[in-house]
């Protein structure tokens, strides 16, 4: 399942629960987006995409596949069956777009603006508003009556997760979105044998009218307008378990990361770790994450509610045996022989850790930026006077210092909770 620019395979954990019943789904992360690397070089190409695709499918053991990408994902998918057939059973797309040479220019031009985190986060306010505004007008950049969408929302969470993306994705978005806009469009000739592909686009999606353009198609190949998304991902599940068969071979995981499952009376869910198993595991600190933490020759985890961990399934404890049990878990699944724990911060934990919950205007973001850049002044943040001063390297507040911190703190839902639990263990012991 390989998503769109410029998001991640998150876009796909609610269609992955509903199609998880029917085939093993794995979605990765394209290069230069979520978690994965950036492709080396300045200007890499579709193919080099596609290419990467295959590369995982062999990496991980599973072809030929049967395969479904939602628009920047479906060129990519495409490009990769034209390179590699054998590998594919049958794509199912959702919106193929065929642009003409005006609409390749005007793209080229305006839609992949450099992006940058900026010294103040200024780059925040300009990520939210167009995230927000690329529902109401496509593109996003050409604000005229002709261009609105009717799908158009201020929905707070989807905004949110679009922004979460960009962030980690960063300037490496232009690469991977650049990659698709200049790809060549070119559906393969009528006589050509090919696995089959069904291409279809629901009303309100921009590409709905690019299934006009398409033109004739090899055998095994079909288009169609389709009224919703549910009636799109349901014509692509159909198609793809006509033309799929056989049971999925275990995939072949990687060494130095992934998540454990874990369940204990309080929570049940993923942990995230990162480093070398069968040593320690390395705790963060809170409102932090294991990205942030060299693991060296163990293990660093993301403790709920931090991360890439799952959160906590109601309100997190205050208490520290509920985290205690997380953590033995997290332990014992990875061979570990000890834990390393954090440094508690000092401070008010309410003004530590204020609400950063995702509003309308987007002013957590650059609430967040003003945190991870004060606390390398002061100790804590919040007290900006000489007599909290600290000290500091000029290193430490680079740009791209600051974006993984305030990451980091946008995704700790559970940062106050894990201080005041750190804190009443201090007291217990």
């Amino acid at each position: 399942m390989v998503h769109q620019s410029p998001r991640s395979s998150a876009e796909y954990e609610a269609l992955m629960h509903n199609w998880g019943t029917q085939f093993t789904c794995i979605a990765p992360d394209t290069p230069g987006f979520g978690q994965s690397d950036p492709l080396s070089g300045d200007d890499p190409s579709i193919e080099d995409f596609a290419d990467a695709i295959v590369a995982l499918i062999d990496a991980l053991g599973i072809g030929p596949v049967a395969a479904y990408g939602f628009h920047s994902g479906g060129i990519i998918l495409v490009t990769a069956l034209k390179r590699h057939p054998e590998k594919f059973r049958a794509l199912a797309i959702g919106g193929y777009a065929i642009w003409t040479p005006q609409e390749v220019a005007l793209f080229g031009e305006h839609y992949l603006p450099p992006f940058l985190p900026s010294s103040y986060g200024e780059h925040l306010t300009w990520l939210w508003n167009r995230m927000l505004e690329q529902s109401w007008f496509f593109p996003w950049f050409d604000v005229r009556p002709e261009t609105w969408l009717s799908g158009a929302h201020a929905d707070v969470a989807r905004v949110d997760a679009a922004v979460r993306e960009m962030l980690n994705s960063g300037a490496a978005y232009r690469a991977g979105y650049g990659a698709v806009l200049r790809a060549p469009r070119d559906i393969p000739p009528v006589d050509a044998v090919t696995p089959p592909v069904l291409i279809t686009a629901y009303d309100g999606d921009p590409l709905q009218a690019h299934i006009d353009r398409l033109g004739a198609m090899p055998k095994g190949w079909a288009a169609a307008k389709v009224a919703c998304p549910a009636e799109h991902h349901a014509a692509s599940l159909a198609f793809l378990k006509q033309h799929a068969s056989g049971d999925a071979p275990p995939a072949r995981g990687a060494e130095d990361e992934g998540f454990v499952a874990i369940t204990t009376d309080h929570f049940a869910g993923l942990i995230h770790w990162r480093g070398r198993k069968g040593g320690a595991v390395i705790l963060h600190p809170p409102g932090s994450a294991a990205d942030l933490t060299d693991p060296g020759d163990s293990a660093a985890i993301d403790l709920p509610g931090h991360g890439l961990s799952d959160a906590w399934p109601s309100e997190p404890p205050e208490s520290w045996p509920a985290w205690q049990q997380v953590i033995d878990a997290a332990a014992e699944a990875l061979g570990a022989t000890s834990v390393i724990l954090p440094a508690v911060p000092p401070g008010n934990p309410e003004l530590l850790f204020p609400d950063l919950t995702p509003d309308r205007f987007g002013s957590y973001l650059t609430r967040a930026w003003a945190i991870v850049r004060a606390r390398h002044f002061f100790d804590p943040w919040y007290e900006a006077n000489a007599a909290h001063a600290r000290h500091f390297d000029l290193t430490e507040i680079n740009a791209d210092m600051l974006a993984r911190e305030h990451r980091a703190l946008i995704r700790a839902t559970a940062a106050r909770p894990y201080l005041i639990a750190l804190r009443s263990r201090e007291g217990e012991s």
